[in-house]
């Protein structure tokens, strides 16, 4: 009897690290939903402070390394790794840290399912075309901008926003670029809420995350969606000429 062919393996070997990332996340939804909270950021704030006072460099590292754990698998509690990112280090380096954590992490997600269903996902869409084929051409030949206004406007949630270009064949520059450069306009009005956490936590309140709905935050953050597009109304217009 001939051996197996390795190729009816490979294809879940390939699948492995995309399936744990689910797996992970599933779990940390149940498990860590209140683990990772604002009211446990107030607990320990003295804790991580002198932390990070006796041991930048490793705190820095580890944050880092944190921040990038909970973004590639998708586990609760971004949002407060982003305020801790400021209250800890403050508006600068804390955007950095926070930008390229999320960036990261993001980036290991989006190659994890490339690597297991991306090819598959891409070649059926193809295939069977219909609207979803029409989608995948249309984000094919408008990558730089469909990429960077679906970072810029929080309408897709960030863990679809990672998965849906790695169905389509997205490479991995274009998707990085647009992921660092696409969020940092929200990572950085969040950062900054965060560098203000020891006033609200002396008042005993919690932070207002409804100012990225400002109109004076949403507005610019509009506005460079907005430009993002343009490329694609052009390519439009040009077409229709």
């Amino acid at each position: 009897m001939p051996p197996p062919a390795k190729d009816a393996a490979n294809p879940w070997l390939k699948r492995l690290p995309f399936l744990v990332i689910l797996g992970v996340a599933v779990l940390g939804a149940v498990l860590l939903r209140d683990q990772i909270s604002f009211e446990a950021l107030a607990r320990h704030r003295d804790s991580l402070l002198a932390f990070r006072d006796s041991n930048l460099a490793l705190a820095s590292l580890g944050f880092v390394a944190a921040y990038v754990v909970i973004v590639a698998f998708s586990l609760p509690g971004a949002t407060i790794a982003t305020l801790t990112g400021g209250f800890l280090f403050g508006l600068f380096p804390g955007v950095v840290y926070n930008v390229g954590g999320a960036t990261l992490g993001a980036a290991a997600v989006f190659l994890a399912a490339r690597a297991g269903f991306g090819a598959d996902v891409a070649a059926k869409i193809t295939e069977r075309g219909g609207a979803a084929a029409r989608l995948q051409q249309g984000l094919r030949d408008n990558e730089w901008s469909a990429l960077l206004i679906m970072r810029l406007v929080p309408a897709v949630p960030f863990f679809i926003a990672n998965l849906l270009p790695a169905f389509v064949g997205t490479s991995l520059l274009r998707f990085t670029v647009t992921t660092f450069l696409g969020i940092i306009p929200g990572t950085f009005v969040f950062t900054s809420v965060g560098a203000g956490l020891g006033e609200v936590f002396a008042r005993g309140e919690t932070p207002d995350l409804s100012i990225l709905f400002a109109p004076h935050i949403l507005g610019p953050i509009l506005g460079l969606a907005a430009l993002s597009a343009v490329p694609i109304v052009l390519k439009r217009f040009q077409k229709g000429v």
